[in-house]
């Protein structure tokens, strides 16, 4: 069974560049700023939305075990 995991953006450094978005289609979608948010993390793989956060820009995006809270990225 694949682990739960949490996933949050931080929105002061978050340029809207979307690669999360086009990564992993299903975690991550734009808000009303063109800013991504963690739409469904449970919606794409943990490999795509690592990907995702390893091809942010900015490193706006972290990842963190859902039952340990071990962060996973970055």
């Amino acid at each position: 069974m694949a682990r739960k995991i949490s996933v949050s953006v931080d929105h002061d450094i978050c340029v809207g560049n979307a690669m999360c978005i086009t990564i992993a289609t299903k975690a991550f979608e734009l808000n009303d700023e063109r800013q991504a948010v963690s739409a469904n993390p449970d919606g794409d793989t943990e490999e795509l939305i690592l990907e995702a956060a390893e091809n942010c820009p900015v490193a706006a995006i972290t990842v963190t075990d859902g039952d340990t809270g071990e962060q996973l990225f970055p």
